[in-house]
């Protein structure tokens, strides 16, 4: 079974590439950020055309999510439950629950937390404390989950590369650090490490500085498995070549593989 996430950075720049990459890769589950656009406005047909069931929380231009399945699946969630929303508004558009393959699928946009002063580096730390709670609330039923996104979060100095992030980053935040931990220890399986323990191995590429061309990345995308998954893992890398494709996202799809 095949599993990836990505950070697309708005749909509609780059549908066309998405759909290139889904043909050749051919995910069983496929969980995207950052898809900018409103849910109505998802370009549904053309990866139902593919085969692909699509659930869909977008929002105005910027943040949304969306899964993309093969299989028979329930919709869990559209919001994370107990997540703090913006003053004053609605919840964001940064999580979407479903249950397929007996298990369940969290897509998920965790906020940066480097705008908006400390209230929005307040909303970060909120939206881990209940993904947190979430987590251990499915541990505590013995369900099946991934946890898969983009997490805004470098969790070890392997993650990022050096001169990347100034030490007041919310990506590196100690909080922010400490927020991850408490979500790992739960029980967790960081996939990638799982498989290569360190090195270098990133998911972000800023359009600045040419970051790319400086291979200045970050991993801030990640997928966190529940114990009986993390013995079927198999395989878990970022597709790195998919940065120097044309008009790129400024993220890259992360792939992992679980044996049947």
């Amino acid at each position: 079974m095949k599993i990836a996430t990505w950070n697309v950075n708005s749909i509609r720049q780059r549908q066309t590439r998405l759909r290139e990459w889904l043909e050749q890769h051919q995910p069983d589950v496929f969980m995207l950020q950052e898809i900018k656009c409103e849910t109505d406005q998802f370009p549904k047909k053309k990866f139902e055309s593919l085969g692909y069931h699509c659930v869909v929380v977008g929002q105005k231009s910027y943040n949304g999510v969306a899964t993309l399945i093969r299989s028979p699946f329930d919709v869990t969630c559209t919001a994370l439950p107990d997540a703090t929303p913006p003053e004053g508004g609605p919840p964001a558009a940064r999580y979407v629950e479903i249950r397929a393959h007996h298990m369940i699928l969290g897509n998920l946009y965790l906020p940066n937390g480097n705008s908006g002063g400390e209230a929005g580096y307040a909303l970060k730390l909120a939206f881990c404390e209940a993904l947190i709670t979430r987590a251990r609330e499915f541990l505590a039923a013995e369900t099946d989950f991934i946890l898969a996104g983009d997490y805004n979060i470098c969790p070890s100095e392997d993650d990022f590369a050096q001169g990347a992030l100034l030490p007041t980053d919310a990506l590196i935040r100690p909080q922010s650090l400490s927020a991850w931990r408490r979500l790992v220890w739960l029980g967790l399986t960081d996939a990638l490490r799982a498989l290569h323990p360190t090195g270098a191995f990133y998911t972000f590429w800023d359009y600045q500085s040419r970051a790319w061309e400086r291979d200045c990345g970050l991993r801030i995308d990640h997928m966190l498995l529940s114990p009986r998954l993390a013995e079927r893992l198999s395989y878990a890398e970022p597709d790195s070549a998919e940065r120097g494709a044309d008009h790129p996202s400024d993220h890259v799809p992360f792939v992992i593989q679980l044996k049947d």
